[in-house]
């Protein structure tokens, strides 16, 4: 017999994105302020980076691995950002300079990966010390402060009157040309392929390797894109920037439903991911909650992320195998005689 639709396993990521109208709907409604323009507006911008690095983030999860370096990344960006700025170099020209030396750090971490068969998680983890270590080179204790007013207000302002910052348009962009690279491309159908089976995928004939050496770049890229809009957005370049962002992106692509062992997921639920936790933060600093509760919240709401659609899987897996027991027998009598 058929599920009834109240047995039937709910798809993670359309339980988060409910869960994200649902908190919206309480915030607006109880929580004072927070739906003032101004404070929307800090939201999103506040929220911008790690969506920035959950795009490519995303993507590399998917196909079984995973970046750890990429606060470090943004920081080594902003870093050298503002040590250039200091030596009188034009900002159309450091802005790119930056992307190179992001989308070459990502590089660095996917030959490892590749190349050397090194597991990504402890590549990467050395490379966060690294690159931070290198940016800290670089710029030392200084903070660079008088970016050129025009990119300051792109980075920081909003649209008119609106809480839409301007920033938040490019992101769609980037947002849906990643959406279609993912979701409708033989290429984003072969990332899922190496998440869910690397060696399948191989003999299947996927260029395992260069598919992972393109998001590991592509993940630098975007982090070191990340490390220049921190920089302007809250007009400081430290070596320090963006320190622990990568935590929050690993939780946020986590919580909107990408398996950690990769092949299962959907950006929409990353991103609804982002925004839940961008949202709930927002709303528990407006009810002058402690940064020390929400990061239990936070971690909590990651145990519960990885959990519940394990959980799921092996309840609904369980209840297959009941299935199949009952119907066998059923199926293999002989048919009644006549």
């Amino acid at each position: 017999m058929a599920d009834s639709p109240l047995t039937r396993v709910v798809r993670w990521d359309t339980v988060v994105a409910a869960l994200l109208v649902v908190l919206l709907l309480v915030s607006f409604g109880f929580v004072d302020g927070f739906g003032n323009a101004l404070n929307l507006s800090f939201l999103l911008g506040n929220t911008l980076p790690i969506a920035l690095i959950a795009l490519p983030m995303t993507l590399l999860v998917v196909a079984g691995e995973i970046d750890l370096s990429v606060a470090s990344t943004a920081g080594l960006s902003g870093a050298v950002m503002g040590a250039l700025w200091n030596a009188g170099w034009a900002i159309e020209t450091i802005i790119p300079l930056c992307l190179v030396l992001g989308a070459v750090c990502g590089l660095v971490n996917g030959l490892l990966v590749t190349r050397l068969g090194l597991p990504s998680l402890a590549v990467t983890i050395g490379t966060l010390a690294a690159y931070r270590g290198i940016a800290q080179i670089v710029l030392g204790a200084d903070a660079v402060t008088d970016f050129p007013t025009q990119y300051l207000d792109f980075a920081s302002g909003r649209i008119g009157e609106t809480f839409i910052p301007y920033a938040f348009l490019p992101f769609l962009v980037l947002l849906a040309i990643a959406v279609v690279a993912l979701h409708h491309t033989p290429f984003g159908r072969s990332l899922f392929a190496i998440g869910a089976n690397e060696e399948a995928a191989r003999f299947a004939g996927i260029r395992v390797k260069r598919h992972k050496l393109l998001l590991f770049t592509a993940t630098g890229l975007m982090a070191s894109l990340t490390g220049v809009f921190w920089a302007l957005h809250y007009a400081s370049a430290r070596y320090d920037n963006a320190t622990g962002l990568e935590l929050s992106v690993v939780a946020a692509v986590l919580l909107g439903g990408i398996d950690f062992d990769g092949g299962r997921g959907t950006l929409g639920g990353a991103i609804a991911g982002v925004f839940l936790l961008g949202a709930l933060q927002n709303a528990m600093s407006l009810q002058n909650i402690s940064a020390q509760s929400q990061i239990v919240v936070t971690g909590v709401l990651l145990v519960i992320s990885v959990l519940a659609p394990r959980t799921a899987r092996q309840i609904s897996a369980a209840r297959a195998v009941r299935r199949a027991a009952a119907d066998g027998p059923q199926k293999s009598a002989p048919p009644p005689s006549p």
